[in-house]
């Protein structure tokens, strides 16, 4: 087991020695775009798969205490909003107030992964030009010929960079809009949920 993990261990080093310096920025951007991109989907966990009506009827009645998720949590603030007396413009008011959090959490680190996504590339990109420029530059001592790859393999370590920008972006891009997407849809959920309570205050006495 440790010979395997020193292995891995060497075979990694060695990948990242052979990018140049820029090996690693990218991949301390990777640790940064997964740890955001985890946050933002546990962060966005909706609760009930019901629809927002069902369970304001179902919190409003008593029959679910427990909130599971998100949207569950904004239903259980929207419905103690009415209890407290509030009615009107000042319940929708209030509502906003009790909703900000969660608004706040929805957003969290989303520029962070736009951030990434669009800079990695560049940064991959930056790393292959400073590998041909060295490249080319060993050209003039023919130090490079009397490596094992020759030119072929100067460009090829000189391409490991653009390599490793692309595996930070394209999972960051894809991942990162869907997740984008899931919350612009409960950012429509905490809207409903606001005028569905403000609009029937009588909810509440109806059970």
């Amino acid at each position: 087991m440790q010979t395997t993990l020193q292995h891995l261990t060497d075979q990694f080093l060695a990948y990242m020695h052979s990018g140049g310096i820029v090996m690693w920025p990218l991949f301390f951007l990777v640790i940064i775009l997964w740890y955001a991109m985890g946050y933002r989907y546990h962060a966005l966990k909706r609760g009930s798969k019901k629809s927002v009506r069902v369970l304001i009827r179902k919190f409003a009645s008593g029959k679910r205490k427990e909130p599971r998720g998100l949207i569950d949590g904004a239903v259980v603030e929207a419905l103690d909003v009415l209890r407290s007396g509030c009615s009107g413009k000042a319940a929708r008011d209030t509502i906003d107030d009790r909703f900000f959090p969660y608004r706040q959490r929805m957003k969290k680190y989303r520029k962070t992964i736009n951030t990434i996504v669009m800079v990695a590339p560049l940064i991959g990109l930056l790393g292959t030009v400073i590998g041909m420029i060295e490249t080319f530059d060993s050209l003039g001592s023919m130090t490079l010929f009397s490596q094992g790859g020759g030119i072929a393999g100067g460009i090829s370590q000189a391409l490991f960079t653009t390599q490793l920008g692309l595996v930070v972006a394209v999972p960051g891009l894809v991942i990162g809009r869907l997740i984008d997407r899931h919350s612009r849809v409960m950012e429509l959920e905490l809207e409903q949920i606001k005028d569905i309570v403000c609009s029937e205050e009588g909810i509440l006495h109806a059970f």
